[in-house]
């Protein structure tokens, strides 16, 4: 009787370990290594950009940000993506609600309404949009692969897609909303077999550019106007741009070295630690640091279109056509804003910049590539 009581207890762990082994089967490691990586050279370039000043507490609430990212990377990694697609339009007019009420029952926060006030916490729904957007896009791409849905319910469903661009631009959040329908484009993409489609829709962007310029707020159109003439206003609209290309500037080849940016240190640049951080990572490492930091960013993408290439159904692809399209989107912008190509619209750098919806959005949909990477094998 001993030895089979001693026999019965063996198994037990035996079982634990294997289902701990069955959770992490397939896991992609890839891409967990190199979001570790931008997401710790985003912490540590945060702690330099902060370290000796009255914000040096952004890096005590990033790392919480950033672990609950992490728990959210790895809930979502678990789900099975293609569980979330019967809420995916739930999720969608919940993050319509979201904008709105922000707009009506909240203040506006440096001439926008953006954030959602929680006490201490602020939650910014359009960050949330962009998974919304994505997830909804994707079912639609799915149920139109199927042939499950008519011509007239894809009509519905592109205004509703549509409809967070428009509400976001009327935050207003110019910045944001073009980036929204940048991944929606991206992603339609997926649908196109002719380029005219793409021409169309470039064509009649431009047509409305101003249409737009006449709904810019003043200080918006300053920063346009800074950006095509710096030098008509330094001191002003142009500033934030100048001192950027200062600090990237100074950096040269190698660098001054960890928390020697003077341009930051001496208060020049401007929201350092949300717009600008890149600025900070290049006078500190100079031309080859960026370049590395740019490098480690453009493996990110590409794995996830080879996680997208791989995947089973269009709604997998779709997810990763969507996240890789936000993340390459978020840093060309924000590359482009701080070396003077573009205006300043306030687009952060993944996992760079500081700001807790950000790092949520960007690392939950890095959870759901993570999903579609541990079931691409699955029948």
């Amino acid at each position: 009787m001993r030895r089979k009581a001693a026999t019965l207890l063996i198994p037990g762990p035996r079982v634990g370990r294997s289902r701990w082994r069955t959770a992490f089967a397939d896991f992609d490691w890839v891409l967990l290594f190199l979001v570790a990586i931008i997401a710790g050279l985003g912490l540590l370039n945060l702690y330099s950009a902060t370290y000796a000043t009255a914000h040096s507490v952004k890096f005590t609430q990033q790392i919480m940000w950033v672990a609950l990212g992490t728990l959210s990377y790895f809930l979502f990694s678990m789900i099975d993506y293609r569980s979330l697609r019967r809420w995916t339009w739930v999720a969608h007019v919940g993050v319509i609600f979201g904008i709105l009420a922000v707009r009506f029952f909240f203040e506006a926060v440096k001439g926008s309404q953006r954030w959602i006030m929680l006490g201490p916490i602020r939650i910014q729904p359009t960050e949330l949009a962009k998974l919304a957007v994505i997830l909804s896009l994707a079912r639609l791409l799915q149920d139109w692969d199927e042939q499950i849905i008519d011509k007239r319910t894809v009509a519905y469903s592109i205004a509703a897609l549509i409809l967070p661009v428009l509400l976001v631009a009327w935050q207003p959040d110019l910045g944001s909303a073009s980036l929204l329908g940048l991944i929606i484009l991206s992603m339609s993409l997926m649908l196109v077999q002719t380029i005219w489609p793409i021409i169309v829709t470039m064509l009649t962007g431009l047509a409305a550019l101003p249409l737009l310029w006449e709904r810019m707020h003043s200080y918006q159109q300053g920063r346009v106007l800074a950006f095509l003439d710096p030098g008509a206003d330094p001191t002003g609209a142009a500033w934030q741009t100048s001192q950027s290309v200062k600090a990237i500037g100074s950096g040269q080849i190698s660098g001054k070295g960890f928390m020697e940016a003077t341009q930051n240190h001496f208060n020049f640049l401007p929201e350092h630690w949300t717009d600008f951080p890149f600025s900070v990572w290049a006078e500190e490492w100079g031309f080859l640091g960026s370049v590395g930091l740019l490098m480690v960013f453009l493996l990110l993408i590409l794995w996830i279109a080879n996680v997208g290439l791989h995947a089973k159904g269009k709604f997998g692809q779709a997810i990763c056509v969507g996240v890789a399209a936000m993340i390459f989107f978020h840093t060309v912008v924000n590359i482009l804003m701080v070396t003077g190509w573009a205006p300043v619209v306030g687009v952060p750098l993944p996992l760079i910049s500081y700001g807790g919806s950000s790092v949520l959005t960007i690392m939950t949909g890095l959870g759901l590539v993570s999903s579609v990477s541990k079931r691409r094998r699955e029948i």
